[in-house]
């Protein structure tokens, strides 16, 4: 008996939806540098973690907006013409999961970074503290050794 297939597939079409409705709520991380890179107009990443955390390290030009703060701050500080990325630390929190949905329930296009600040750090990119910003070495198993991108 197949593990895999003990579940079957659904159809091609039920699949495409699925796939294509995750796309929809969900950005990567090496997707999310290229576009901050690049200056797409419009996106505003937004860490939802606690002072501590942010004051620890974080994506450089994102801005501090602790979910529990969204509700009550997002208006005086996020346009609703922003598309919203949320991230928290990584794979293991939900916290980018709650943002995401806090600024969908005030109104705002969103999507959450998957991976988090965890996986934005073990690709290498640039983290930004109180004492400037610096970027680390990719990690193997997260990024291409010496690519730009993963090419996926």
């Amino acid at each position: 008996m197949s593990a895999v297939l003990s579940t079957p597939p659904v159809a091609a079409g039920a699949a495409a939806a699925h796939f294509a409705a995750r796309l929809a709520v969900e950005a990567d991380v090496s997707d999310v540098h290229a576009d901050l890179h690049a200056g797409v107009p419009g996106l505003l990443v937004v860490d939802s973690r606690s002072t501590e955390s942010w004051q620890q390290g974080r994506i450089p030009g994102a801005l501090h907006l602790p979910t529990r703060e969204i509700a009550g701050r997002a208006g005086d500080l996020v346009p609703l013409t922003a598309v919203v990325v949320t991230y928290c630390w990584g794979p293991g929190c939900n916290g980018a999961t709650r943002a995401a949905l806090e600024f969908a329930r005030l109104g705002y296009r969103v999507k959450e970074m998957i991976g988090g600040f965890e996986y934005w750090v073990r690709e290498g990119f640039p983290v930004a503290t109180d004492d400037g910003e610096e970027a680390g070495v990719p990690d193997p198993l997260t990024a291409p050794a010496g690519a730009l991108a993963c090419g996926c």
